[in-house]
């Protein structure tokens, strides 16, 4: 197993970066689930991803995984499916800022998921960071009510972040084995294969080739969630997880800053409470457990 570095500096910086390349591949995303609709965004995307990925890991003549190792990546697989085309379907009907926002909640419901699937009890600390971050998403759809300038569409698109952060729980259960079964690169190579396959399945009915503008983002976008896992996984590779953990909630401040820059999105005070309430709920959640397997990213 490789130490941790003598200064945990280096990779929590390392790690910021992850989250930004993956805030920056957020931004490719959402224009082309506006141009292209999700599905065939992931679907793109992760073919790419498969192309890239796959040379990488390719290139170290690994040894093939056992069958349960390919067993948890295609199951696993099918939960990120879900989760990234509900995603950025959502994603092309709200602002950035909000979409982030309301996706923080994943860690509170992986609390509920392991006490039903792995047998962990919850106790007090956790109920009430999880009525912090249910407070959170009240006040972020409170303000988007109260704003009455909302599309009907945005709160379907509202309960699709929901959904989707609910299938994430459960994918950081998945990942921790997975990460104790598989190393990064094969992690990357499998997961964007199976996701491209189980998303072929709907070819006959959503498939849409995209035209020659949508060519380099589809291509950014592969980039930015490969090199993003790169990062996050070398940086925990050297620190513990407690220490990266509070990285993940810069992606509000990238969202805020991107959809601003790219998308013309105004911040409203609802969003930016509403977050504060769920990074407390989560930061509460992350103090009652020190220790933590690192989990490789979902590049959704």
């Amino acid at each position: 197993m490789r130490p941790d570095s003598a200064s945990p500096v280096i990779p929590f910086l390392i790690a910021c970066a992850g989250i930004a390349t993956f805030s920056a591949m957020d931004v490719l995303m959402k224009g082309l689930s506006i141009d292209i609709g999700a599905y065939n965004a992931v679907l793109w995307r992760t073919g790419a991803g498969t192309i890239l990925s796959g040379a990488i890991y390719f290139a170290s003549r690994p040894a093939m995984p056992d069958r349960a190792t390919l067993r948890i990546h295609a199951v696993r697989s099918l939960f990120v499916a879900g989760m990234a085309v509900s995603f950025f379907w959502a994603l092309a009907r709200l602002p950035m800022a909000e979409a982030i926002a309301i996706a923080f909640i994943a860690p509170l419901a992986t609390l509920y998921m392991a006490a039903i699937f792995l047998g962990e009890k919850i106790g007090a600390r956790s109920i009430i960071a999880s009525l912090l971050g249910i407070a959170g998403v009240i006040v972020i759809v409170a303000g988007k009510l109260g704003r009455g300038d909302y599309a009907p569409e945005a709160l379907w698109a509202v309960g699709a972040v929901v959904a989707s952060a609910l299938l994430y729980a459960y994918n950081l259960i998945l990942a921790r084995r997975q990460a104790k079964m598989a190393e990064p690169m094969e992690i990357a190579f499998f997961q964007n294969g199976f996701v491209a396959l189980i998303l072929a399945a709907g070819a006959p009915w959503f498939l849409a080739v995209p035209g020659s503008e949508q060519a380099i983002p589809l291509v950014g976008a592969a980039f930015l969630a490969v090199t993003s896992l790169l990062l996050l996984s070398w940086a925990y590779a050297r620190a513990e997880a407690q220490i990266l953990a509070t990285t993940e909630y810069t992606g509000f401040l990238w969202a805020m800053l991107f959809g601003w820059m790219f998308f013309d999105e105004a911040v409203t005070w609802p969003t930016i409470a509403g977050a504060v309430l769920i990074v407390v709920g989560c930061l509460i959640v992350a103090r009652k457990t020190p220790q933590l397997d690192p989990i490789e990213p979902a590049a959704a």
